[in-house]
């Protein structure tokens, strides 16, 4: 399923069979989830236990997972490292300083968005 894809496939109709959100991830939330679940350790962390931790909040494959990684390294908002892991080398990603920084912008926007649909939802304008 891909940045930009539906989840929940058993949401098909009016509330009938719902499992999961049916709510578009677009790429920028997705960064931001990644970001928020990188930034928990302070070591960085490797990319499956990544993929299972963003799992709890949407469905995600690790094919979709590398290049938002990939990106988010490009943009400096991670840096990389390998380390041996049972005789493997295992890559770690870490939040950089820069990643912070824009993990805390995202988290500022995602209060102001979600506020706003919040209210809408509740019936205000």
């Amino acid at each position: 399923m891909g940045a930009g894809g539906r989840y929940g496939q058993e949401s098909a109709g009016c509330a009938k069979g719902v499992r999961d959100m049916v709510f578009n991830t677009g790429a920028a939330l997705l960064d931001a989830i990644v970001l928020a679940v990188v930034s928990k350790e302070q070591e960085g962390t490797y990319g499956y236990k990544i993929t299972q931790e963003v799992r709890q909040v949407i469905e995600l494959s690790e094919s979709t997972l590398y290049p938002v990684l990939r990106r988010l390294q490009k943009d400096e908002c991670l840096s990389v490292y390998d380390m041996e892991c049972a005789g493997r080398n295992r890559r770690y990603y870490k939040v950089t300083e820069k990643g912070m920084a824009q993990l805390g912008l995202y988290k500022n926007e995602w209060k102001r968005y979600s506020a706003k649909i919040s209210i809408m939802f509740e019936g205000g304008k």
